[in-house]
């Protein structure tokens, strides 16, 4: 299984594009007052063409009463006081342009002829085959004007957006206003620089109460950082002064040593640099590497001492979140790679007792990068304590190639189902006997330092390789 990680990967990502709120109200405000005008004119029409044809019917029914009066006062029907009107006894006298349309539908009283004709027709009350038929395209009131009435209520209704979008901008304006002040507020501003109580300057609304829980959140954020610099000031101080402490005594330790024995200090202590040189060698030759029992323990105390310091100057720096170009460029300087990979081989060397493990260490790695010393260092180890660790048998390659450092093992791999948080803090594999801030720890380094990790497992879980863009000089 292949899996690829990367501290920096955040940064290639393109930065959210965001919509602007007072756009979203001028746009919503519009496109509701469009759909209500055309609500509104279709109403309208359907209102018009309704008492137009109240109105027709009415006078047909006025027209009916009088019919039937005269018919019941003569016994004979009467002729219409209108001539657009005519009565008929049967459906087949209807004109012929409505008379099928009358007999296939029976109970329709509205009918459309040739040449913009229309007609109304009723049936008298009381009696069954008589019909009053009206043709009432002169007393048609809406239909003729029907194109001005559309134009109307379009240029009405185009009036009315237009006012309504600019309405929707003011107020958009006025109500996205506090929350653009807001994020210009907070926005990139460390918590301790946020102005206190500053939500009292917004109104009372739904504004004002994320104003209110901001600050509230900022508080908590300042306090939490105020905490966490206190804490790293005294551990920086109760981790300094025993490490000094012990240093002292170190030295105060070889000085009485020489003092009393010249002669064997010096043979020891050129038999500690031949043992520190011949262990060196052996890495680079890729031969086995045991344990360094060569140096005098007060040696290995003020060695270990060394390191120790470095290493907690380098991670409180890291807890600071000392993030400044002056923290992240002022402590740099050349440094040379592979003294840094033999000490940290030689301190970890006591990992590969009793393991059929060879440590290769190419020649590419004879090379000089311009870095803070003290980051290098905490990395290597990190690595390699892993690498020697989790690695039973095979080899342990480090190479140089291209900016990248890479550290290639033949150990069982990443679990598959942490390859992808495998950088995250305590997170470990199923054979970890840590606590996973290992590789955590590195991901800070890479991120503070702007290097890019990336962690491979190879296939078949046939081992694990990292690889640290760092950029050489």
């Amino acid at each position: 299984m292949n899996s690829q990680l990367s501290v920096n990967e955040s940064s290639s990502n393109k930065r959210k594009r965001y919509h602007r709120l007072s756009s979203q109200i001028v746009w919503r405000f519009c496109l509701f007052t469009v759909f209500l005008s055309a609500t509104y004119g279709m109403i309208s029409f359907i209102l018009m063409y309704t008492l137009e044809d109240s109105f027709i019917e009415k006078g047909l029914q006025q027209e009916a009463s009088y019919l039937i009066s005269g018919y019941g006062s003569t016994g004979q029907w009467p002729a219409p006081r209108r001539s657009n009107l005519s009565l008929h006894f049967t459906k087949k006298t209807f004109p012929d342009e409505i008379q099928q349309k009358a007999i296939d539908e029976p109970a329709r009283k509205e009918f459309y002829g040739e040449e913009g004709r229309h007609y109304h027709v009723i049936l008298l009350e009381n009696y069954e085959d008589v019909f009053l038929v009206a043709e009432v395209s002169d007393d048609l009131l809406v239909r003729p004007i029907r194109g001005g009435v559309i134009q109307f209520l379009a240029v009405s209704g185009l009036i009315v957006t237009v006012i309504a979008c600019l309405i929707a901008w003011l107020v958009g304006r006025k109500t996205a206003k506090p929350l653009m002040q807001l994020a210009d507020l907070v926005d990139g501003v460390a918590p301790e620089h946020v102005p206190e109580r500053f939500a009292q300057q917004y109104p009372n609304n739904e504004v004002g109460i994320l104003a209110t829980t901001l600050e509230q959140a900022f508080v908590r954020i300042s306090k939490a950082i105020e905490r966490e610099r206190c804490f790293t000031r005294d551990v920086s101080h109760e981790l300094r002064t025993p490490l000094a402490v012990i240093k002292n005594a170190v030295e105060v330790y070889k000085a009485k040593q020489e003092k009393e024995n010249p002669d064997n200090v010096s043979s020891t202590n050129s038999s500690s640099s031949a043992s520190g040189a011949r262990n060196a060698s052996r890495a680079r030759n890729a031969s086995r590497v045991s344990s360094v029992d060569g140096m005098l323990p007060i040696e290995r105390i003020a060695e270990a001492a060394e390191t120790m310091e470095k290493t907690v100057t380098t991670l409180l720096m890291l807890a600071r979140e000392e993030h400044t170009e002056e923290h992240k460029t002022g402590a740099k300087s050349s440094v040379a790679l592979m003294p840094l990979i033999e000490q940290s081989i030689i301190a970890h060397s006591t990992l590969l007792d009793g393991k059929a493990l060879e440590v290769h260490i190419d020649d590419s790695c004879f090379q000089s990068v311009v870095c803070h010393e003290g980051m290098l260092k905490v990395l290597l180890d990190n690595l390699l304590s892993n690498a020697f660790q989790y690695t039973t048998e095979g080899e342990v390659n480090i190479t140089f190639k291209g900016d990248a450092l890479i550290i290639t093992d033949s150990g069982p791999g990443i679990d598959s189902d942490i390859s992808d948080e495998v950088t995250k803090p305590a997170v470990k594999g199923s054979q970890s006997t840590g606590f996973g801030f290992g590789l955590a720890i590195v991901s800070r380094l890479c991120e503070h330092q702007g290097w890019q990790l990336k962690v491979d497992s190879l296939e078949s879980n046939t081992g694990t390789s990292i690889s640290v863009t760092l950029g050489k000089k």
